[in-house]
Order: structure tokens, then C-alpha cells, then sequence
């Protein structure tokens, strides 16, 4: 061992950590919807948390400075709770998550987010200190004859000279056998150290569509409706009351497992909290019908991707046509597809519809009439909030005649009426308020033009517009949800999301003043223009 230089420290050591997730990286949150964002990409999903370490031994040898260079990355993979809105809330409030890698401190508060690890704690934490001590052993004890290579200095390195300190040490050595023994080390460290990160979240993003074909087999076999009931069962009896192989549905129960939709113990398989709540054909906030339409309609849309991408748009929907229900129509013809497609609406609404209805201060409107409202969700909603509130529901007559398989019964439902009609041919209903929920995007720009021409007309001095959509964010991570849902429009009508600025810019073009947007905690933003009062 080398005296060491009294102007120089021992051991210096660099370290930074980060969290990753499907490609993306994740820093520190900027501010409270920023952390909230990132935790909810985290949640329910894995994610790995990288830390890099660098090690630069210093000593003195013959009066001259000499260094030593040891590095190394440490992964740990974490598995996060699927956790609710409120819970998630409740840690972004806290305060704790604003100067921690990926909004979250496992060590603290963070560590109840956390369902399991696959790895080194402490790496989470911020430092792998198992990793690291057996690095550092390595430093000062190094295995046999092979040790580090060693660059001298005259003094005390800058910043930039260790940032360039592993350039000089692959440079070539004057002694033969060093150089050859610098081709071995090159190897080794090619397959233990310089490797490229597993890309974990790439290869689930490329196997993706397995999963989500194990979710709508499991539906359509009721196998959620039947472990709500019976449950736990063992595989064997599962298959033998939904009728299939007991060795193809025990594959798929264990995947379901896997997914965090089943729970599975030595008395045999049960629903997950998340399936009770969402995956149930009569719950209150079942996304069965939801399901069903991406299983049944847009799984098969989706395989046109590719042609509608070098076309600009799917061949079957080049023609929309004037009809308010070119979407219901072109998509799901017929009375099975029709309810499939009011299934789908009707589930998404019941989680969005009480976001929508508290963003904005609508207390000021006395009537409101929710165009293209279908099964009325978002209607009740409004009604509940406001019980002054009179709520019209105007959508086509196919879709009105099946509403009633949707209503249930209770306060405020008398506050909400339904009328057939067109909303690009008939005469709207007369509102304070006119709603527009997720229609604008299934429509052009000469389309939209047109249905806020004739809302504008209709709205009173004074009158609203209010809109929800899914807008396309700045940031490209968070506008993920919209931009997909982009590519579906591309592949089932003409139109596709817009941006917060863009729609604002709808309402001023069409008359409508001091337009005021809110973000609400799902994926609608909400927006609402006043008409000027005389």
C-alpha cells in the first residue's frame, strides 16, 4: 500500500440515482401534478431504479499523484400497489415526494406505494452499499495479479481530468504483456460492467398485447364473476365450471395473478381488490363494457395501423357522414355492437363524470343540456352536484331507446330528462349550459367548426360551453393517454384529441369569452367559455 498524498482525499466516490420506467426516465417532480403524474405511471406497474457509482482511489507513489478507477451500476426492480387516487394524493401532499428520483422515498412514507422489490433495498434508497463494499474490496485487495490501471498527475485531478480518467486508462502501455492484459480486462468488462441496461420496459411494451388478451379472455369467461361468487377455487374447478382445459386455465389464472387481478394462495385463486371494483360484469364502476369494445372493435381496428398510417385514414371511415353518430354507426352496426359501445361510454363516464362535474364552478347555470350525452352518467353527476341543476341528455333516438338498461334509481334522476335528436341536424334543446364530453374528438376540424357554429347560436348571452376532452400535453410522457387515443381516432373517424390551447382557441374563435381550463385527476382536461352577456 502506497502512502497516500496529503493533499489529495483517499477515496472519492460519485454516485446518482434514477428511476425508469418503459424507456423513460424520471427525475425529480418540478411540482405537485408533475409528481402525480410520474406516480401514476408508476402505479400498479414495475419500474427499476438505477444507481451509478464511481470509485477514484487516491494515493502517492514516487511523489506523484496516482488514481484508481472502479465503476459500476447497480438495478433494482420495484413493484408498485395499485393504489387509488386518494391514497396518492395523500403522499403528494405530504410533501415528501418533491426531491426524490421518480416522486416517491422508499425509505420513508413512499415504502407503503410499494407492493415488492427484486434486488437491493438500500440501491432504492439512493446507494448500493452491498455492491459497493465488495467494489471497495476489490480496490484495496484486488483478485491475483490483475489489478487497476493507474494514471499519474502532479496534483490533485480537476473535474473535467476525472471525467476523462477512463479514456487514459484504455490508452496502450509500453509493456506487451500489459497491453495484452488490457485486451483481457476489455472483454471482461464488456460482459460485466459495460453492458447496456436490461430493457425491461421495452420488452413489456413489445409483448404488451399478450397481457392485454389474458385480461379479455378472463372477462369473457366470467372468471371474475365467478371467484366474486365462489371464491377461492382451485384451477381444476375453475375450469370445470367455465368449461375449459384445467392446463390452458391454470396458465391464464397465474398470468392474471401476475397482473395483480388475481389473488392465489394454498386454498386456490380469488379476486384482487382492483378486479372486485373495475372487472365484475354488474359493478358500479365495471370497465367490462369497455373491454368489450377494445377486444371486440379496436383490437381489430389496430391491426390496420400500419396502411392507415401510410394513408393518412383507415379505408373504412374516409366518409363520415353528417349524422352525430357516424363513430356509434360506422364502428359497432347493428344493436349488439350499439349496447357494447354504450357499455364502453357509460363505464368510462361513471370514473370521469365527478372530475368533470367539480372542476369549474358551474353553479351560476340553472339548465344544462348534454349533447351526444348517451347514458346519461355524466348528467346525474351535474344533478348531484348541483341540485337546482335541470340536465337534458340530447343524443341520437338508436341511443335513447336503450338508456333505460343504464338508470338507476335514487335522488336527482328527475332532475335529468332525455330527447332524441341530431346535433348536426335538429334544433338543440334550449340550456344556460350546453356540455360536450369526449365528442369533439371524434370529429375534423370542419366538423367541430360546424357543431360549435350551431352552439354558439343556440347558447344565450351570458350561456356556457363547457368541454372535456383528453388534450395532448407538452410533455410528450404525459400526453402518452392522448396521443394513443390519437392513433385510434386515425383508425375509426377523422378526427383525434387537441390541445389545451387549441381548444381554447375553438371557444374564442366561436364566440365564447373569459375561457377558464382545469386539469382534472384522470385524463380529461375541461374547459369553459361564457357568451358575453348584453
Amino acid at each position: 500500500m502506497h502512502q497516500k498524498d496529503l493533499r489529495a482525499p483517499d477515496i472519492i466516490i460519485g454516485a446518482d440515482t434514477i428511476v425508469t420506467i418503459e424507456g423513460l426516465i424520471l427525475e425529480k417532480p418540478v411540482d405537485k401534478q408533475d409528481a402525480y403524474r410520474m406516480l401514476s405511471r408508476l402505479n400498479g406497474k414495475e419500474h427499476s431504479v438505477f444507481t451509478g457509482v464511481a470509485i477514484i482511489h487516491c494515493f502517492s507513489q514516487d511523489g506523484q499523484l496516482d488514481v484508481e478507477i472502479s465503476q459500476f451500476y447497480e438495478e433494482t426492480v420495484v413493484m408498485f400497489s395499485q393504489l387509488s387516487e386518494e391514497l396518492l394524493w395523500e403522499y403528494i401532499h405530504s410533501g415528501e415526494p418533491m426531491d426524490k428520483a421518480g416522486g416517491y422515498g422508499i425509505q420513508a412514507l413512499g415504502g407503503m406505494l410499494v407492493e415488492s422489490i427484486h434486488g437491493d433495498f438500500l440501491n432504492v434508497v439512493g446507494f448500493p452499499l452491498n455492491h459497493f463494499c465488495k467494489k471497495l474490496a476489490e480496490l484495496y485487495f484486488p483478485p491475483g495479479a490483475v489489478g487497476l490501471r493507474r494514471v499519474k498527475h502532479d496534483s490533485i485531478p480537476t473535474v473535467d481530468t476525472f471525467e476523462n480518467l477512463s479514456e487514459e486508462e484504455g490508452a496502450g502501455q509500453d509493456d506487451g504483456g500489459a497491453q495484452a492484459q488490457g485486451t483481457q480486462d476489455t472483454g471482461h468488462d464488456r460482459t460485466a460492467k459495460n453492458l447496456p441496461p436490461f430493457p425491461t420496459g421495452l420488452l413489456e411494451l413489445i409483448s404488451g398485447f399478450q397481457a392485454s388478451k389474458a385480461l379479455f379472455t378472463a372477462c369473457n369467461l366470467k372468471v371474475f364473476d365467478l371467484l366474486q361468487r365462489e371464491a377461492p377455487l382451485k384451477a381444476v374447478d375453475i375450469a370445470s365450471k367455465i368449461a375449459t382445459s384445467e392446463r390452458g386455465t391454470g396458465r391464464l389464472l397465474d398470468v392474471c395473478v401476475a397482473l395483480g387481478l388475481l389473488q392465489k394462495t394454498e386454498r386456490g385463486y380469488s379476486n384482487s381488490d382492483l378486479a372486485a371494483l373495475y372487472l365484475l360484469s354488474d359493478g358500479e364502476f365495471s370497465l367490462r363494457g369497455f373491454i368489450e369494445l377494445n377486444d371486440k372493435h379496436t383490437w381489430a381496428a389496430f391491426t390496420h395501423l400500419e396502411s392507415a398510417i401510410r394513408e393518412g385514414s383507415s379505408r373504412d371511415h374516409r366518409a363520415v357522414g353528417d349524422k352525430a353518430g357516424g363513430l356509434l354507426q360506422d364502428s359497432c352496426p347493428g344493436r349488439d355492437a350499439r349496447l357494447c359501445f354504450m357499455r364502453a361510454k357509460h363505464g368510462l363516464a361513471k370514473l370521469t363524470a365527478r372530475h368533470v362535474a367539480t372542476a369549474l364552478d358551474l353553479s351560476p347555470f340553472s339548465s344544462a343540456c348534454h349533447l351526444g350525452g348517451c347514458t346519461g352518467a355524466l348528467a346525474l353527476e351535474l344533478a348531484r352536484e348541483y341540485p337546482r341543476l335541470k340536465v337534458t341528455v340530447f343524443d341520437l333516438p338508436e341511443v335513447i331507446e336503450h338508456v333505460t338498461c343504464f338508470q338507476s334509481s335514487g335522488p336527482h334522476t328527475e332532475q335529468v330528462s332525455f330527447v332524441p335528436g341530431d346535433f348536426f341536424k335538429d334544433s338543440l334543446p334550449e340550456a344556460d349550459l350546453y356540455v360536450l364530453s369526449g365528442i369533439l374528438h371524434d370529429w375534423p376540424d370542419e366538423k367541430v367548426h360546424r357543431l360549435l357554429s350551431r352552439i354558439s347560436g343556440s347558447c344565450k348571452p351570458g350561456g356556457g360551453l363547457l368541454v372535456a376532452e383528453v388534450a395532448l400535453d407538452e410533455d410528450p410522457r404525459a400526453a402518452r393517454p392522448g396521443l394513443l387515443r390519437s392513433l385510434s381516432r386515425l383508425l375509426q373517424t377523422q378526427g383525434g384529441e387537441r390541445s389545451l390551447v387549441k381548444s381554447r382557441q375553438l371557444l374564442q374563435l366561436h364566440g365564447f369569452r373569459d375561457v377558464q381550463v382545469a386539469r382534472t385527476r384522470d385524463v380529461l382536461n375541461v374547459v369553459l367559455g361564457t357568451r358575453p352577456a348584453t
